[in-house]
């Protein structure tokens, strides 16, 4: 019998009423001979609660001291609800299932309390579980430290729970139900020509979703692309007795028999342009600007630099994201008289726009396109930077919807 793992979000288990709709689904896999392990958020909103009642805020007004610990002890009792109100609902259904903890697997995380990385997991206990026919339901987003504390993944950390989850079992594939039914070429909430794929290789997905596109977690798809695990997306929204669809499948890029130039188009509204003007234009000064941000764990994306009028100078942009320019202002600010740059500036009201695909290896003209795109709806491009298979712009976030309908456009994703 073939195992296969199926992980639910927030929404899917967001009341009894839709959690009873999930044992339908995972019944029918059941029924149809599968070995089925099952993992499963919070439900919808409540990780945001229990995460107000423990942040420096809502701790201070409660008279409670901050721990990264025992933050993660709070926070993951969301999933350990759900499981135990799925499992308890499989058994009133007739079929044969118990709730785990990530500790009771084990899932083994580092120490990196509210956002750690899965180290192991030995499969033993679960695969002797799945094997006796048993559902087993796990709670996700969690692990244990190697000294038995809870760890947290981080937000969206079930994903990863589940490829994870997956890949020890030696699983057949790792079905993600979500509130959408599949992956799309762009969001349909912006352009209706939007159309689902049936399938997108793992760097694809792996691009889109570090993009801003909220399908799956960047974790999760780098976790199968180096595992090899296929991950299907599919609605867990359809009425009783109806199949939730094909979905899209993420897989490995060979398996894709027919490789479009462009797959998708993404965006991101959390971007924020961080301008320097006047830099000395020497060895070192780069190095040093951004080892403070790293430092300071500031992430940053976009990266561009160009001469500026005065002899031996240089003027350079950079991205980061809207919650880390302000920190990223301070520290570059307090780097002015050691680095002795004339002015810094931020710029909050921009926005990413990406195309991605893994025929761009292979094809040329690809940015000829976009550019012409944008230019002839007069959106002007800040920054450009660009990858194997992705080539994104910076512009101004006014201009974010026309300039992703138009590259939709333009690459022909509306008649697929």
């Amino acid at each position: 019998m073939s195992r296969l793992v199926m992980k639910f979000g927030g929404t899917s288990v967001a009341d009894l009423e839709r959690i009873r709709r999930v044992a339908r689904l995972v019944n029918a896999e059941v029924q149809a001979g599968h070995q089925v392990a099952v993992v499963v958020s919070a439900m919808s909103g409540k990780t945001n609660e229990l995460v107000a009642w423990t942040d420096g805020a809502g701790a201070a007004a409660a008279g409670l001291a901050m721990s990264d610990d025992e933050y993660d002890t709070v926070v993951a009792s969301g999933e350990q609800v759900t499981a135990g109100l799925l499992a308890m609902t499989l058994r009133n259904m007739g079929v044969p299932a118990r709730s785990w903890m990530g500790w009771q697997i084990p899932i083994i995380a580092d120490d990196a309390h509210g956002r750690a990385r899965i180290e192991d997991i030995p499969p033993e206990k679960l695969s002797a579980a799945v094997d006796s026919g048993e559902v087993a339901v796990i709670a996700g987003f969690q692990g244990v430290t190697r000294s038995g504390r809870i760890a947290t993944l981080g937000r969206g950390g079930s994903d990863t729970s589940a490829v994870a989850i997956a890949a020890a079992l030696r699983a057949e594939r790792c079905d993600i139900y979500t509130d959408v039914d599949g992956v799309y070429t762009t969001d349909p909430r912006i352009e209706s020509k939007a159309r689902r794929l049936s399938k997108i290789s793992f760097e694809e997905m792996l691009e889109m979703a570090s993009l801003g596109a909220k399908v799956l977690q960047t974790r999760s798809v780098e976790l199968a692309m180096a595992q090899k695990m296929p991950i299907r997306v599919l609605s867990s929204f359809v009425e009783p007795g109806e199949a939730p669809g094909q979905g899209t499948i993420v897989c490995d890029e060979e398996e894709i028999v027919e490789k479009r130039i462009v797959s998708g188009v993404a965006y991101s509204r959390d971007e924020a342009k961080i301008s320097l003007f006047g830099l000395p234009d020497h060895p070192g000064v780069s190095s040093e600007i951004f080892g403070r941000l790293a430092d300071a764990n500031v992430n940053v994306d976009m990266i561009v630099q160009s001469h500026a009028r005065v002899a031996d100078t240089a003027n350079m942009e950079f991205t980061v994201g809207k919650r880390d320019a302000q920190r990223a202002m301070d520290i570059v600010r307090a780097a002015k008289d050691e680095i002795g740059f004339d002015d810094v500036k931020c710029d909050e009201e921009v926005s990413k726009v990406s195309v991605i695909g893994v025929g761009m290896r292979s094809h040329t003209g690809v940015a000829k396109t976009m550019f012409a795109a944008l230019a002839d709806k007069g959106v002007n491009i800040q920054v450009i930077s660009t990858s194997e298979i992705k080539i994104s712009v910076l512009i101004e976030e006014a201009y974010t919807e026309l300039a992703v309908r138009a590259l939709h456009a333009a690459y022909g994703l509306d008649t697929l």
